[in-house]
């Protein structure tokens, strides 16, 4: 993003505005003012020496190419590049990267109806109206920068290979693969300069990374599709959300009841091996999230695990509202059963960004438990009042009956100082 030179000067070689064959090529500085319209029938090609700024409205009705500037004014959120089809697919190229604040990609002629082989930077809003963003096949990238975020995206319309967020924002990918939007999301990394990069597969990952090889616990693994989430820059970890769906999250018996056996799973490549990252289901949204930060990324996928729920346990309850305001009711993260299960167990609380907050063994046997404080071994400072908002707890309980086991179990928690 750049400031407009005080001296605008417009060098528009070509654009005629009869007939379907002219292009707009630029060779010095364009401005497109705010509250400004402009079109372009025919392709747009902003030279190595055009500096082309959109703080206005520009239509696009075929390909762009991009070789200089594109930009923005500092401080302008007005300005959008609609890509609009008259006929056939639109090539968005060039050897420079392109910075859009707002994009509309609206083309129905043919599908993928954008071949992105450029880097195309939004920073306000990717409008997905019609139209599938093909950079897998053309090696292009669209990245969202902070606090970007795409909106309407559908089977329809969605982006077709990787998509990269960068900043410490949570964030929904809008991507998917043969025509079917699978999302996946993201928790809020904590520094500014982080950034990751999705990409969802609508193939069997048991090709190249074999299902029979799996940890204990994992039953069934998802043959049909598999995601990529991979770290490009900073240190920041993140937790990982992954959207299911009964036409595509087979075989079906991933998703018979209980849901809240359905965890997120990922391919460890230094052991060759399927790992459990955990999951809390929401079933509205049909959603799965990892309790924690990921332990490691690049291949994941959901997949069915063995819940371990035994006799003795068969009561538990636990109560995932607190709210230590002195009226005597969830002045505490109270768990019911917990005891008659096994005094064996580890209670562990994280904020919303993957950090620790309470930890603690053997809950509720001497005054160890949750009122909505950091305590114990945490990775943030002690007895630090932490403020409203949603947790996520992992419980582990190792039981030794019949037969000797271990529970784990996950969810989220609601902390009110109302």
């Amino acid at each position: 993003m750049k400031s407009k030179k005080q001296n605008i000067f417009l060098t528009l070689l070509s654009l005629l505005s009869l007939g379907l064959t002219a292009q707009t090529i630029n060779t010095g500085d364009l401005y497109i003012t705010e509250g400004t319209i402009m079109s372009s029938v025919g392709a747009v090609d902003n030279k190595s020496s055009g500096n082309l700024f959109n703080d206005g409205d520009f239509f696009v009705y075929s390909h762009y190419n991009n070789d200089g500037l594109v930009t923005f004014s500092t401080g302008s959120t007005k300005g959008i590049t609609r890509m609009r089809g008259l006929s056939g697919s639109q090539e968005i190229s060039g050897s420079a990267p392109i910075e859009w604040y707002n994009a509309e990609f609206k083309n129905s002629n043919v599908q993928p109806a954008f071949y992105l082989s450029n880097e195309v930077n939004i920073f306000g809003k990717a409008d997905f109206q019609k139209g599938i963003v093909d950079d897998d096949n053309y090696g292009g990238l669209l990245v969202f920068e902070k606090g970007a975020e795409a909106t309407n995206v559908s089977d329809n319309s969605f982006v077709d290979g990787k998509v990269q967020k960068n900043g410490k924002d949570a964030f929904i990918y809008p991507i998917g693969d043969k025509n079917k939007y699978r999302f996946a999301g993201i928790s809020a990394p904590q520094e500014i300069l982080s950034s990751f990069t999705a990409k969802y597969f609508y193939e069997n990952s048991n090709v190249l990374y074999p299902h029979n090889d799996k940890a204990e616990g994992i039953q069934i693994i998802n043959n049909q599709e598999y995601w990529t989430l991979d770290k490009t820059a900073g240190n920041s970890d993140v937790m990982l959300t992954l959207s299911w769906d009964e036409t595509s999250t087979t075989p079906a018996d991933i998703l018979v009841s209980p849901q809240s056996e359905i965890h997120i799973v990922r391919w460890d490549a230094s052991k060759k091996l399927w790992i459990d990252e955990g999951g809390i289901v929401d079933s509205d949204k049909k959603t799965v999230t990892t309790p924690i930060n990921v332990s490691g990324y690049n291949v994941f996928t959901t997949a069915r695990v063995d819940g371990g729920i035994i006799l003795a346990c068969s009561t538990l309850i636990v109560h995932n509202a607190v709210s230590p305001n002195g009226d005597n009711k969830n002045d505490y993260f109270k768990i019911d059963g917990l005891s008659e299960c096994s005094t064996d167990n580890t209670v562990e609380i994280y904020n919303r960004w993957g950090v620790k907050v309470f930890e603690t063994n053997n809950y509720d046997s001497n005054g160890n438990v949750f009122k909505g404080f950091s305590e114990g071994r945490v990775t943030i400072s002690g007895d630090r009042l932490l403020p409203t908002g949603t947790y996520f707890y992992i419980l582990n309980i190792k039981y030794s009956g019949t037969k000797s086991q271990t529970i784990k179990k996950a969810g989220y928690l609601y902390l009110s100082r109302d």
